[in-house]
């Protein structure tokens, strides 16, 4: 019997190139799948052998749960400031499915609807506030709105005075991700002082201190068991509540270039004014598409396998480039080119458009809050296309691919605001 040959992989050479993850940010595998002429290649990172690809049939290997696994995967920086110890995006097999599940049973579509209700809430709040500022810094504004929504949706008690505290802390986290120095410690120390924060909420709710809606997500995570009928500890729980309110706070990036798509496109601007579902909805998936938002995400082979004719070894980190499959030409036509159009007729694949990952929401790793980010976008796009008026004075609106994350320079200002 013949034994097939295996193809090898194209190479970078080198040491390590974690520098140049840095120095290139989202097109670091981009720049490389161009250069070898191949989706797949292998380089070293964070001084490790390291496999890079990205396309469709990429995202398809990377979220076959019998081949990959995510416990000891992500670096110990991310766990330490984006996802927290113990958290779902570290679990594999039939626990990850049970976690998840908690996740999802609070993503119902009334939840859904009254989440939309709370944005919309505080967009109207937020747009009488500002009227009376002379500038509005939209990424911090946008922070601190979400943050409130966030935890009123969740459950959270939260102090008006607090908002913009726990908002900062939550934005500390996310900016922590990719940062070294500074940055990276004041990530870390956030963490913690949410976690503390959190923690204390869900011991008070199992004690009957204070009350939490029953089917709110401070409840629902308070009271969920595990596998072998036990309360989370009270820490963990707070990781995955985190685990929700984080992300809603960080819909302030994807606010950010939603209003730099409204300010650079005036032609697709025309086409919200009817506030139709459909064209909100066909606008925030290219802006989830087009800009840039998570660069990419680690897995490792639970065995040895071939795929496509290349060998995959049993722990050998592997990286899927998001960014780059949601630009691959082979997949998108003119990729480059900001166009909601495109989005009337797509297939709805869970694996060529993966802004906040792949597979299904259920059983696989896709974001439980991805349902969430397009509702909650969906109602911030018609505030700054239809129901606010302000001027962009001058300012730097480019945005940096090294930047992880990457926001437009200015945070965008606006002034002379005035809600309609």
């Amino acid at each position: 019997m013949q034994v097939e040959e295996k193809k090898l992989l194209p190479k970078e050479e080198g040491l390590d190139h974690s520098l140049s993850v840095l120095r290139e940010g989202y097109l670091y595998i981009t720049n490389r799948t161009i250069g070898f002429q191949s989706d797949i290649f292998e380089t070293r990172l964070l001084g490790e052998r390291a496999i890079c690809m990205r396309g469709e049939e990429a995202a398809k290997l990377f979220y076959d749960n019998d081949k990959f696994e995510r416990i000891g995967a992500a670096p110990k920086r991310v766990i330490n400031t984006l996802f927290g110890e113990g958290g779902v995006q570290s679990l594999d097999g039939e626990e990850h499915h049970h976690r998840k599940n908690m996740f999802m049973s609070v993503m119902s579509t009334e939840a859904l609807a009254q989440m939309r209700t709370i944005t919309r809430k505080h967009w109207a709040l937020a747009a009488q506030r500002w009227e009376t500022m002379p500038k509005v810094q939209l990424y911090e504004e946008a922070q601190g709105l979400l943050c409130r929504a966030a935890c009123e949706w969740a459950g959270v008690p939260l102090r008006e005075g607090e908002a913009q505290e726990k908002a900062a802390w939550f934005g500390a986290m996310i900016e922590a991700t990719a940062a070294i120095g500074i940055k990276h410690m004041k990530g870390k120390n956030a963490r913690s002082k949410t976690e503390k924060w959190i923690s204390d909420l869900v011991e008070q709710v199992r004690t009957g201190e204070i009350e939490a809606p029953e089917q709110s997500t401070l409840h629902t995570f308070a009271m969920h068991r595990d596998l072998k009928g036990e309360l989370l500890d009270s820490q963990t729980v707070a990781v995955e509540i985190i685990n929700i309110l984080r992300p809603i706070v960080a819909i302030a990036i994807y606010i950010c270039f939603t209003a730099l798509a409204v300010i650079q496109q005036p032609e697709e601007r025309k086409k919200l004014a009817t506030a139709e579902e459909d064209y909100l909805q066909n606008f925030v998936q290219e802006v989830r598409r087009f800009y840039p938002f998570f660069p990419f995400l680690p897995a490792r082979p639970i065995k040895d396998f071939t795929w496509q004719g290349y060998g995959f070894e049993k722990g050998v980190l592997t990286l899927l480039d998001l960014y780059g499959t949601n630009h691959h030409p082979d997949l998108w036509d003119n990729p480059e080119k900001f166009r909601p159009d495109r989005f009337r007729n797509w297939n709805g694949s869970p694996f060529n458009f993966i802004p906040q990952g792949g597979g299904d929401h259920y059983t696989g790793h896709r974001c439980a809050g991805e349902w969430i980010t397009i509702e909650i976008m969906k109602e911030s796009l018609d505030y700054l296309a239809n129901k606010m008026e302000y001027d962009i004075p001058q300012q730097d609106l480019s945005f940096s691919f090294h930047e992880m994350p990457s926001l437009p320079h200015s945070r965008i200002v606006m002034i002379n605001v005035k809600a309609v």
